[in-house]
């Protein structure tokens, strides 16, 4: 009878322990590779940063980190496919701003509430840059435009962009009218600047900082916060008493509801990733902000660009 009981037990145990790797596997994340879409082409700001942060996924997670660039439509194909995608923490995406405000401007068909959001990884402000030596600084950039109302064309990289409200910002605070011309991307309004074709661009520094080091380009002024490293003696729009603060912002997110235990392990593991000397490298050779915020700071950061940008969006008549 004991030699019964005995090997009863041991089954029992023998079975509690099953049950409990079998748990344990259930909750083990992840287990295989985890997919970054970029919602652009290769070769760009938001590719290089998903790719620099790729490279220690394996360190970090344990799996590998693969980048899948899915360009089209403003960036709609791409986040199109991750709101259609599992919501278990294995298909991610670079998040643009965008996400703040072109649901209401009929670009996208989604926004910020569709996406799990995971936290931020960039900031860069936009900079009034110009052909070297058309203007001298901003004040006389904005004397010209006030007293040749319409003349000046500024490229931007799309219509109802963010680099095309920074414009927008800007002569709504300024009091200017502009001419908006729409490039697919930056490099090709660059090219247009400095082809003589467009007067200026609004774009970040870091996307023209080649060009001004060539001379071929020159910033006028940050509408960020505080001055770029890249270009120290450039001063802020609000050093100048122009109340214009313009920042893309790309954060790390994915389709709505992931699993919250699984969001903390991406948060921590994708900080960890930041904080590795050769992306830290990556970012500054690029002229790239970094800018780490939480979970609820990013989700913040999104509440407050989408309401800080809608009298742009008003103005410039983009509104559905």
């Amino acid at each position: 009878m004991k030699r019964i009981q005995v090997q009863f037990l041991v089954v029992a145990l023998l079975l509690c322990g099953l049950a409990s790797s079998v748990a344990s596997a259930q909750q083990t994340f992840p287990t295989r590779a985890i997919t970054i879409i970029v919602p652009w082409s290769a070769g760009g700001g938001t590719d290089v940063l998903a790719r620099a942060l790729a490279r220690s996924g394996q360190e970090h997670l344990g799996v590998p980190v693969v980048v899948d660039n899915r360009p089209g439509g403003s960036g709609a194909v791409g986040l199109g496919e991750v709101l259609t995608s599992r919501a278990d923490g294995y298909t991610l995406a670079i998040l643009p701003v965008e996400l703040a405000f072109l649901s209401q401007t009929g670009i996208y068909p989604f926004s910020f509430d569709n996406f799990t959001k995971i936290m931020n990884l960039n900031t860069d402000p936009a900079a009034l840059t110009v052909k070297a030596g058309r203007f001298n600084d901003v004040e006389e950039f904005i004397s010209y435009a006030r007293a040749n109302p319409g003349a000046l064309k500024v490229g931007h990289s799309g219509t109802g962009l963010l680099w095309h409200l920074a414009a927008g910002t800007l002569a709504l605070e300024a009091d200017i009218d502009l001419v908006y011309v729409p490039f697919d991307g930056a490099a090709p309004a660059q090219a247009a600047l400095i082809g003589g074709h467009i007067d200026a661009i609004t774009v970040s520094g870091a996307e023209v900082s080649a060009q001004v080091r060539a001379g071929e380009l020159q910033v006028l002024a940050i509408m960020g916060e505080q001055r770029l490293e890249v270009f120290p003696d450039v001063p802020t729009m609000r050093e100048l008493g122009i109340d214009v603060n313009i920042n893309t912002f790309r954060g790390l997110g994915g389709p709505r509801d992931i699993p919250a235990d699984r969001v903390a392990i991406l948060h921590d593991a994708f900080k960890k990733m930041m904080e590795e000397p050769e992306f830290v490298a990556t970012l500054e050779n690029m002229g790239l902000g970094i800018d780490y915020r939480s979970t609820a700071e990013y989700e913040t950061l999104a509440t407050e660009t989408a309401q800080a940008l809608e009298p742009t969006v008003r103005a410039l008549g983009l509104f559905r």
